[in-house]
C-alpha cells in the first residue's frame, strides 16, 4: 500500500492521479475533508482507503504493509499568522511520519516549499546559505528541512524532500486566496473581462511548475529511491503578466488593471523565485518542463470544461 497524505489536496490528488496512471490503486489517502469542498478532487479517483489525518496519526502501527508515503498534508497559507498551529501541523506531525518511516523502513516522500529561500538574495540552490524564510509557513517546512538534514545520513530508507516553486493547474479550487495566479486571473476574466495584478507586479517574476511536472518529478523520486532534499521548479523566473498575457490570448479579449499591494502580505512576499536544478539533474531527473504558455493552455481548457477538475 502507499499512502497519501493531503491526498484530497491540490498536489496530493494529482499524484494519486500519477499513481492512477501507473496502474496503482492500492492507495490510502489521509486527509482532512472540514472543506467539503476538497472530496471533489477525490471522486474520479481510485483508492483503497480514507482516513482522517488525526485518526491516521493515532493508528499508524496498524497499517503493516505499507511501501511509501508521499507526504503533501500541510497548512500552506502562507498568510497564517498563529505559528503554535503552523509548527504542530507542518513540523510535528511531519517528525513523528518520518520517524515512523524510518523505524519501519518505509520510503518517505514529503512537501518542503520554495518559501524557504525568504527573498532569495542568495540564491535558490539547496543549501542552508540561501535559506531564510519571510513568513511562519516558510519556516515550518525550513525548520523540517533541517530536521531532515540531521537524519539522511543515518536513514536506512529513502528519505526524500522537493521544495514546490509556484505549482499551478488543475484540482486546486479549493484552496481560496492561496490558488495560484493563473487560476485567480481565470475566474476574474471569466466574470469581468478584467484581471487584476498587484502595483509593482511588473517586476515580480516566479518560477512556475505545472502540476504535472510536480508529478513526474514525484515518481521519478518514487522510481528511483535516491534520498535528499531538492528544488522542483522549471528553472525560469516569469512575470504574473506573462500568465495574463497569455490568457488575454487564449480568450480572446481582456483588460489588465492594478490594484493595491496587500499590506498583510508587506515583507512576507517573495518577488522573485527561479529554481536552482543543478542537484535534481544529477540526482538523474531528465524530464523537459512544460512551458508557461502550454501550461497555462491547458489550464484553461480544463478550467473552461470542467471547472479545473478531473472527470
Amino acid at each position: 500500500m502507499i499512502v497519501v497524505t493531503g491526498g484530497a489536496g491540490f498536489i496530493g490528488s494529482n499524484i494519486v492521479k500519477g499513481l492512477n496512471d501507473a496502474g496503482e490503486e492500492d492507495i490510502l489517502v489521509v486527509d482532512n475533508l472540514s472543506n467539503a469542498e476538497k472530496h471533489l478532487n477525490l471522486n474520479s479517483l481510485s483508492i483503497a482507503d480514507y482516513l482522517d489525518k488525526d485518526d491516521y496519526l493515532n493508528s499508524l502501527n496498524k497499517f503493516q504493509n505499507v511501501s511509501a508515503i508521499f507526504h503533501q498534508g500541510a497548512c500552506s497559507s502562507t498568510t497564517e499568522q498563529d505559528g503554535k498551529y503552523m509548527m504542530s501541523n507542518n513540523y510535528e506531525y511531519s517528525k513523528t511520519l518520518l520517524n515512523h518511516c524510518l523505524k519501519n523502513k518505509i520510503d518517505f516522500l514529503y512537501a518542503s516549499s520554495a518559501a524557504v529561500y525568504g527573498n532569495g538574495e542568495k540564491g535558490f540552490v539547496e543549501e542552508r546559505e540561501s535559506e531564510y524564510p519571510l513568513n511562519v509557513y516558510g519556516f515550518s517546512k525550513f525548520a523540517f528541512d533541517n530536521y531532515v538534514r540531521l537524519i539522511l545520513p543515518k536513514a536506512k530508507s529513502q528519505v526524500m524532500g522537493l521544495r514546490y516553486f509556484n505549482v499551478y493547474g488543475p484540482q486546486e479550487n479549493h484552496k481560496g486566496r492561496m490558488a495560484s495566479v493563473a487560476f485567480h486571473l481565470f475566474h476574474q476574466l471569466q466574470e469581468t473581462g478584467k484581471m487584476k495584478l498587484f502595483e509593482g507586479s511588473g517586476n515580480f517574476r516566479r518560477d512556475f511548475i505545472h502540476v504535472a511536472d510536480t508529478v513526474k518529478i514525484n515518481l521519478h523520486f518514487y522510481e528511483s529511491k535516491s534520498s535528499g532534499i531538492f528544488n522542483s521548479g522549471t528553472g525560469k523566473a516569469r512575470s504574473f503578466e506573462d500568465i495574463a498575457t497569455t490568457l488575454q490570448r487564449l480568450h480572446g479579449s481582456g483588460e489588465l488593471e492594478t490594484i493595491p499591494f496587500p499590506e498583510d502580505l508587506l515583507g512576507k512576499y517573495q518577488e522573485f523565485t527561479e529554481a536552482g536544478l543543478n542537484n535534481l539533474r544529477q540526482a538523474g531527473y531528465t524530464g523537459e518542463f512544460i512551458s508557461l504558455e502550454e501550461g497555462v493552455g491547458q489550464y484553461y481548457q480544463l478550467l473552461s470544461a470542467n471547472d479545473g477538475r478531473y472527470i
